[in-house]
């Protein structure tokens, strides 16, 4: 009986995370309700002795760690809607073994119809601690491009104060590359904590109670900005501003994939595309490199710096670049540039 009530509930995540219908009239939210710089890739390693001042692991010591106690792998795949690309049916094609799925776009703030925002302090513990995720835990996140969605759930952990939570360099791709074995199916115990976590995020909204909360959050406020931030900074110029965002979309010359919102960028910002600090198989730049990748768009890392994109996920990646670099304290832009180029207080400020 439990089986079958099992399988009745992941049945019904699996049909309710088909690609998402997007609001005609500007988003695609995809909500459905319901420094060291040394990289770690010693085996010997294990979660406890990680230092916390890198934040990327490699598929060989991942491998090698998978069933240490305490580690958490989260699969937090995540597309946009014109790739036709559904990241759950993905996770169930292939997945690391033992990963379980984080949903972005539902741990996320639902009051709200820009896309995947950052929760509350209680939502995002109530959504990890249904993935069974506890304080005392090492997280490692991937997703399937290799380097791309992991990074904003890297960010948001950090954001909600823990520090124990790295990204796999490479990704899926990267350890499929290597010829590790990946799981085939999911069971309805990690489908049950996906929905589970999607559906205690919901309650907290909801002012319902949620099961037992093994995760306790310690909020960062400095390392997540406002739209009205932004507009300080825009008079009074302390941070730098940098934009993850393809050029030719920040140029205005290419579109952006959301209808309903023009390219441009904020007046101010510069533009260091996410691709250009990983090589092209999707494993990031050595530092040296990342950092002469920065000087060259005269970026100092001297100085405060903030970071944007089209919603907040690509951010996340030059977060982390800089993260490499020294830099811990680079807050993102949470509702980037679709929050800007469509809200009423911002829209005639945009170039070009």
């Amino acid at each position: 009986m439990a089986s079958a009530i099992l399988s009745r509930t992941a049945r019904r995540f699996l049909q309710s995370s088909r690609p998402h219908t997007p609001n005609p009239q500007i988003f695609t939210s995809n909500f459905v309700p319901c420094a060291s710089l040394l990289f770690w890739s010693k085996a010997s390693i294990s979660t406890q002795a990680m230092s916390t001042r890198e934040p990327l692991v490699s598929v060989d010591w991942l491998h090698a760690n998978l069933r240490k106690p305490n580690m958490k792998v989260l699969d937090a795949s995540w597309y946009m809607l014109h790739e036709q690309r559904n990241p759950l049916w993905e996770y169930q094609v292939a997945h690391i073994p033992g990963a379980l799925f984080f949903d972005l776009d539902r741990i996320s703030d639902v009051t709200t119809n820009l896309p995947h925002m950052l929760p509350s302090e209680e939502a995002f513990a109530a959504g990890v601690s249904a993935l069974g995720i506890e304080n005392k835990d090492g997280v490692v996140v991937y997703d399937g491009k290799g380097l791309y969605s992991a990074a904003r759930v890297w960010w948001m952990f950090r954001v909600f104060g823990h520090d124990r939570v790295w990204v796999l360099d490479g990704g899926l791709p990267r350890w499929r590359a290597s010829a590790f074995d990946v799981e085939s199916s999911a069971s309805n115990d990690a489908i049950l904590k996906a929905s589970s976590a999607c559906e205690a995020v919901v309650k907290v909204y909801n002012g319902q109670p949620v099961g037992p909360v093994t995760f306790q959050t310690k909020f960062r406020p400095h390392l997540v900005w406002s739209l009205e931030q932004i507009k300080k900074n825009m008079e009074d110029k302390t941070y730098q501003h940098i934009d993850a965002r393809p050029k030719g979309r920040f140029d205005g010359i290419d579109p952006e994939p959301r209808e309903g919102i023009r390219s441009g960028h904020i007046p101010g910002s510069k533009s260091i595309p996410f691709t250009e600090v990983m090589d092209s198989s999707q494993i990031f730049l050595p530092v040296d490199e990342l950092k002469k990748r920065f000087d060259q768009e005269g970026i100092s890392l001297d100085s405060p710096i903030v970071a944007s994109c089209a919603s907040g996920v690509t951010a996340g990646v030059l977060a982390l670049a800089l993260f490499r670099l020294g830099k811990a304290d680079v807050p993102v832009y949470d509702g980037s540039w679709t929050e800007w180029a469509t809200h009423p207080d911002t829209v005639d400020h945009m170039l070009p």
